[in-house]
């Protein structure tokens, strides 16, 4: 398994599903598990470590409300962590992004979009990025992305500009 993905519950499955998706895009190997830094915390600690035995690369992170699970699991794994805040509860997220956002020094979290699909998506995508620094396979992969995304772009130019 390259990429460990945690989900701070079964109601977070729209962002999960958005990460599988990208990252088997790329053929990038990964688990999902649904753990809570608040509810299960000796189940997340076990998973971490069993993660890095295993050979994980990076673990993505997802949580709404109080977010703590990414920064939990820096402070626990020497791992890339990248926290997904996602938009939940009365503060619509914005308590999501500063918890996970907001880390002390020594306990690095990458911090992606706020909400749902962008989120996952630069998640899973960041975490390509980093698998690909050793991958070859995976960082062509990468570069046909980025030429798709360029083509994209040009193609919506050409259908909606108005040439003189």
């Amino acid at each position: 398994m390259d990429v460990l993905i945690f989900l701070g519950s079964a109601s977070d499955m729209e962002v999960g599903e958005e990460i599988v998706s990208t990252l088997e895009r790329f053929g990038v190997s990964y688990d999902l598990r649904i753990t809570s830094a608040h509810r299960t915390p000796e189940k997340t600690r076990s998973l971490v470590r069993a993660a890095e035995e295993n050979g994980a690369k990076v673990i993505i992170c997802c949580a709404g409300l109080s977010a703590h699970l990414a920064g939990m699991v820096a402070a626990e794994s020497l791992l890339p962590v990248i926290g997904v805040p996602l938009a939940a509860g009365p503060l619509h997220g914005w308590d999501a992004l500063m918890s996970t956002v907001n880390m002390p020094g020594g306990v690095p979290v990458a911090t992606v979009s706020l909400g749902s699909k962008a989120g996952g998506k630069n998640g899973a995508l960041l975490a390509v990025r980093i698998i690909a620094l050793t991958d070859r396979i995976v960082a062509e992969k990468l570069r046909e992305y980025k030429v798709e995304l360029a083509l994209s772009v040009e193609e919506s130019d050409r259908k909606f500009s108005k040439h003189s």
